[in-house]
């Protein structure tokens, strides 16, 4: 599957505020938003990739607790990047380093 992209920026610049409210009435449906404003709504994953996910996010989870790092998060959580980007992690290798850096 495909991620759909929607550009409401000719008719509308939807707020940081709009966008969480937007994400939290939705909440079954994968939001991301682009720095240019576009939404980006992302398929559903499967079940393998399910439980993989699962599996990943319960080791990053123990191995931070016993080392005390910082905070892990699941792969969906949302991120505001610095050019106004919401984007979420997709890799483990992502959620270390910022559990790393943070």
């Amino acid at each position: 599957m495909h991620a759909l992209t929607i550009n409401f920026t000719p008719v509308i610049q939807i707020t940081d505020e709009q966008f969480f409210q937007l994400c939290q009435r939705n909440e079954l449906i994968r939001f991301e938003r682009n720095a240019d404003g576009t939404i980006v709504i992302m398929p559903l994953v499967g079940g393998l990739t399910s439980i993989r996910n699962a599996n990943l996010t319960a080791q990053l989870g123990n191995w931070n607790r016993d080392e005390s790092l910082g905070i892990a998060f699941g792969s969906s959580t949302g991120f505001t990047l610095p050019n106004g980007a919401v984007r979420c992690l997709r890799q483990a290798t992502s959620c270390l380093r910022l559990i790393c850096l943070g």
